[in-house]
């Protein structure tokens, strides 16, 4: 039996995992104990133990694949498919010459830093264009233009072992029991060694029944009303002048315009928006205000709004009125959902960046990457790209002809399927995957992708930090890693720029030009089994276990912005009474490509559900497991109900894992207007019993 110790594909937490295997079969999974460098501390959530369980599953697509006229499914060389590939994107760019709007592609937070930069670096030098995303643009799109606007950084500020030191714990619109079960049990941990914690989730989710039970506060909040609950923190905080006035006064500005909005927000009128008691409002502004040091976790359930970068800039004024930034077990701290968001988004596999965060329309930059990538500067595209809700609306009305998705799933992912599927018809769609996916399902050519337990690379996890991806084994069938698919292919289109023989090699050109990652080489993170941390400039820095050190912001000084309550765009009426909310369970991950062929834990959650109070179940005479429709203005589906204490009367909730009753038919579509991230955590529903 071989061991291969590797980076776990899950979460973001970044959990260091062997993979055994034997006659080039991955049999088993064991977490890596100390005294080795492992998030998880010799421990794996059921998904990490269960990881090895989809690698070999008889569902993985293991030759290219072309669709005939007639709709069926012709296995292919990778040299047919290719070419077919090849030919049709250039046709698709002589026809529309001198539009580099006209294609599109999808990168992944499920595959590597090397194959995000291969991706994003395909798009720019041989589509020529900058319509390029992933599905951050889904998750934590806000937090980048948020935390950015606000710190200079758009990325987690402190580390996960910071956790256990925090004297109170400010956990918003995270499940991070379930979504990010070794990160919870630092949280735990924390609480042991005395630490108050405060919960604000509109569910009643483990951690808030624990706070309550350990001399802290759980605070359930009316989705979409963040901003309300956080100024009315805030508010409360200046009148009592329990904020730091000194780290104030020296490392921030815009303060005195913040305080006049956040004055507004009264804990009696912010109690009346959200639905928080206002005694608990002015006890947890209280003990964040009294407390040496806070340490503020979200993830999802602030991002996913039509104002989500209002929301993540609350949470970093929050934390700036406190000074609890720029120091040991403080800062603001976003939990990606996916094993590789932070890097996908590093590597510029988003419209608007080259990789760590250089903007595509400084024409120094782009002269830069011009020069790396051995393309003409005049060629390229100079203006922000599409994002993927944009790329899906252009492609609806015909404006996007093609679209090359690797390892995403937006059939699934995206608000409002019923308009993504038809929009995807439309296009000439390529898709690089592991499984036959919803979004497979209607492409034009399938090309069969490596997991990760086949391939070398790197991901970085939630806190910044840059490890290591093993080969376990050799492709499954005739699959092959992302990076030489895509190399391919940009070989085939007359560009020779991406003919890379190695992993290290990708690496050594993201060090080249990428300012936060110049000192994390392919060497030096061999010899460092806990990785590094970006921003790590040269191979002598040891990488930053936390940003802004001593109020020294990336920015300058720390930003202060006055944000007013905008309700959610949606609301419920006598029509769609219900407020409906999506997101994730612990036995199951994203839209369920890996988790739904793990046998382990289908079998504890084989099908999807709604949540509904007990309360609203009565009043509508529904019982538990009862087949029940859901309907939204954008479509319905058939699902069981759950009859639960989890969601207060007027809320429901769906777990998006679920093809056979996709959530996502339902959500709103709706943007925020900078960040273009859809508002996938309230919409208006009503439920109706099927008789």
């Amino acid at each position: 039996m071989n061991k291969t110790k590797t980076t776990c594909v899950y979460c973001g937490t970044g959990c260091q995992l062997w993979l055994k295997s034997i006659n080039g079969k991955v049999v088993d999974t064991k977490p890596v104990m100390p005294p080795s460098f492992n998030p998880g501390r010799g421990k794996l959530c059921i998904k990490g133990w269960s990881v090895h369980e989809f690698i070999n599953h008889p569902d993985r697509l293991t030759n290219p694949m072309i669709k005939d006229i007639n709709g069926q499914w012709e296995n292919v060389s990778w040299g047919k498919a290719i070419d077919y590939i090849s030919d049709k994107f250039k046709k698709i760019m002589e026809e529309n010459n001198g539009n580099k709007k006209i294609i599109g592609c999808l990168s992944s937070a499920k595959c590597t830093n090397e194959e995000n930069y291969v991706m994003q670096n395909f798009a720019r030098a041989v589509l020529k264009t900058n319509n390029v995303d992933h599905c951050a643009r889904l998750c934590h799109s806000s937090t980048v233009v948020g935390l950015g606007a606000s710190f200079g950084s758009g990325a987690m500020t402190n580390s996960i072992e910071e956790i256990v030191d925090a004297e109170v714990i400010f956990l918003i619109g995270s499940n991070t029991n379930e979504q990010h079960p070794l990160i919870g049990a630092r949280v735990l941990e924390a609480l042991r060694k005395g630490a108050r914690l405060i919960v604000a989730d509109p569910r009643v989710i483990p951690l808030a029944e624990l706070a309550e039970d350990n001399n802290g506060i759980a605070m359930h909040h009316r989705p979409g009303t963040d901003v309300a609950l956080l100024n009315g923190i805030m508010n409360v905080i200046i009148q009592e002048n329990m904020h730091d006035e000194q780290f104030i006064g020296k490392h921030c500005e815009n303060f005195d315009v913040f305080k006049e909005e956040v004055m507004k927000m009264t804990p009696q009128r912010a109690s009346l928006i959200t639905g928080v008691p206002e005694e608990k409002i002015i006890e947890a502004a209280r003990i964040i205000g009294k407390g040496k040091n806070t340490y503020l976790i979200y993830s999802m359930g602030i991002t996913q709004h039509s104002n989500g970068v209002d929301n993540v800039k609350s949470t970093a004024n929050l934390q700036m009125l406190c000074g609890n930034v720029g120091r040991w077990a403080t800062g603001v701290n976003p939990l990606r959902g996916q094993n590789n968001v932070q890097g996908a988004c590093d590597m510029g596999a988003l419209p608007n960046v080259f990789t760590g965060y250089q903007p595509v329309n400084n024409k120094e930059i782009q002269q830069k990457f011009a020069s790396e990538w051995g393309i003409d500067q005049d060629e390229m595209d100079d203006e922000t790209g599409l994002t993927v809700m944009e790329m899906i609306d252009a492609a609806d009305q015909g404006e996007l002809k093609a679209l090359y998705v690797m390892g995403e799933n937006p059939l699934m992912s995206d608000p409002d399927s019923n308009h993504v599927r038809e929009a995807l018809q439309k296009t000439f769609l390529v898709v690089q995957d592991i499984f036959m996916t919803p979004t497979a399902e209607l492409a034009d050519v399938i090309l069969p992708a490596a997991s990760f337990a086949e391939k070398e690379g790197t991901f970085t996890s939630t806190e910044r930090r840059v490890q290591i991806v093993r080969k376990a084994i050799e492709p499954v069938g005739n699959s092959k890693a992302d990076w030489q698919i895509i190399g391919l292919i940009a070989e085939k289109m007359g560009y020779s720029g991406l003919n890379y023989q190695k992993s290290s090699e990708i690496l050594a050109e993201i060090n080249h030009i990428t300012p936060i990652y110049c000192g994390i080489t392919w060497e030096r993170l061999q010899e460092n089994e806990a990785g590094l941390q970006w921003p790590c400039p040269n191979i002598n820095h040891p990488g930053t276990v936390y940003l802004h050190k001593d109020g020294n912001f990336s920015r300058g000084k720390g930003y202060f912005s006055p944000i007013s309550f905008k309700g959610p765009v949606e609301l419920p009426d006598d029509e769609f009474p219900f407020v409906l909310s999506t997101g994730r369970t612990l036995w199951h991950f994203h839209t369920g490509t890996m988790s739904r062929r793990s046998k382990t834990l289908n079998e504890r959650v084989p099908e999807g559900y709604v949540e509904i109070s007990k309360v609203d179940a009565d009043r509508l005479y529904i019982k538990e497991k009862e087949m029940v429709k859901v309907i939204t203005r954008r479509g319905e589906i058939s699902i069981k109900a759950r009859l639960t204490h989890k969601v207060s009367p007027g809320l429901i909730f769906i777990p998006f894992h679920f093809e056979e009753a996709a959530a996502n038919i339902l959500t709103n579509a709706a943007l925020d207007p900078i960040a273009k991230i859809p508002e996938l955590k309230v919409c208006a529903a009503q439920i109706k019993k099927i008789q």
